[in-house]
């Protein structure tokens, strides 16, 4: 008899999302920044410490408002790991930026932070930084690093909710940061995003960006007597309707956040034989650093050998999938791209696989998985 097919991810819902989008359209106000906006807002500034924050619509559009708070321009120079998704470039690339990729570490896929400062020139503007995994990036070097060179630093926290380093939330650290709340991250709305604001000369830029470019909510604060057009900008706020959804997941954090690390901890666990007989490595915590349960991932020993696990696991209903491709390599990239070969970024593009981890994933489906990776390795 073939058991259950195990999906890669499958969102949840608390209970209260239906709830919260029947207040939310029936208030009147299901146009971006109404109150459960504010409320979103607020939990984030009021649990985790940043100065300012503002929903998007997603990630990458808060990492656009980034670019334009930096005031990028044609022929400045971000630094940005290869082996991550490609709006954490693309969203400068828009502005006329040029990519100088750093290669991971040889422990996780995050930035190598010792590899940082040799590429760095007088048109450097900026260091990005991606927490992958929401496991943190060695934040006291690279800030170092930023401070030494007059840099700002962006932590591209796209998984990296209720993650911290040495007990500071990511994501409060640098100048700016992003999340994203996609259907496949710890809390979700399908589709959203979080700008932080760490540094205070960018709050009241970002709320104009926020706003088309205009002053409105100056306007809406008694600030002003009327609202203009007074810079570029975009519609980067979400409806009210997202943001009521969020909220419910928000107002769950701690029990999904418990149940995700249940499952993170069983695969660990029931995997270290695997690693111990040099089958696989598994995810390697800096001691700097927390596990969100954002991903379950390990590493094979060479790409053909991943090719054949996700297949073996897909003839089994497990449906397990690799990750980013190096975006040096890419082929939007590979042509303008001169820098040396990025081997770490190279290897976890070619041997990182991902397990399903998602609320509703059973203990039992999680022995299953490990009894399936056991048997795949047996000699």
């Amino acid at each position: 008899m073939m058991e259950h097919k195990i999906p890669f991810n499958k969102p949840h819902l608390t209970g209260k999302e239906a709830h919260y989008l029947y207040q939310a359209v029936y208030s009147g106000h299901i146009s971006g920044n109404g109150l459960y906006t504010q409320k979103c807002q607020k939990y984030f500034e009021d649990r985790w410490g940043f100065k300012k924050t503002l929903l998007t619509t997603s990630c990458t559009d808060a990492l656009e408002m980034c670019a334009l708070l930096l005031n990028i321009k044609p022929e400045d120079e971000l630094i940005i790991p290869s082996y991550t998704f490609v709006s954490s470039a693309l969203a400068f690339v828009r502005q006329g930026a040029n990519i100088i990729f750093a290669d991971s570490n040889d422990k996780n896929p995050n930035l190598d932070a010792h590899a940082i400062e040799e590429k760095i020139t007088p048109k450097t503007k900026a260091i990005v930084v991606v927490h992958y995994a929401g496991i943190a990036c060695d934040m006291d070097e690279i800030m170092r690093i930023a401070r030494k060179h007059k840099l700002f630093v962006v932590e591209d926290a796209a998984q990296g909710i209720d993650s911290y380093y040495k007990g500071k939330p990511l994501g409060t650290i640098g100048d700016l940061s992003t999340f994203s709340f996609h259907e496949t991250k710890n809390l979700q709305c399908g589709e959203g995003g979080l700008l932080g604001i760490n540094n205070e000369q960018f709050i009241e830029r970002a709320e104009i960006l926020w706003e088309k470019g205009t002053n409105r909510a100056q306007f809406f604060k008694g600030q002003v007597d009327k609202y203009n057009w007074v810079d570029i900008g975009s519609s980067f706020l979400p409806s009210d309707v997202i943001a009521a959804f969020l909220y419910a997941q928000l107002e769950h954090i701690d029990d999904i956040q418990d149940k995700r690390k249940a499952i993170w901890n069983k695969y660990h666990e029931g995997l270290k034989p695997l690693e111990a007989k040099g089958n696989i490595t598994l995810p390697f915590l800096p001691d700097f650093a927390t596990n969100n349960a954002h991903m379950f991932y390990l590493i094979t020993k060479n790409p053909a050998e991943r090719t054949a696990l996700i297949s073996y696991l897909k003839d089994h209903n497990i449906m397990s999938v690799f990750h980013y491709l190096s975006l040096h390599a890419s082929p939007f990239y590979k042509e303008k791209y001169k820098g040396a070969e990025l081997d770490n970024a190279n290897y976890y593009t070619n041997c990182l696989v991902r397990l399903p981890l998602f609320y509703e994933l059973g203990l039992t489906d999680v022995d299953r998985i490990i009894d399936l990776l056991i048997n795949f390795y047996k000699d």
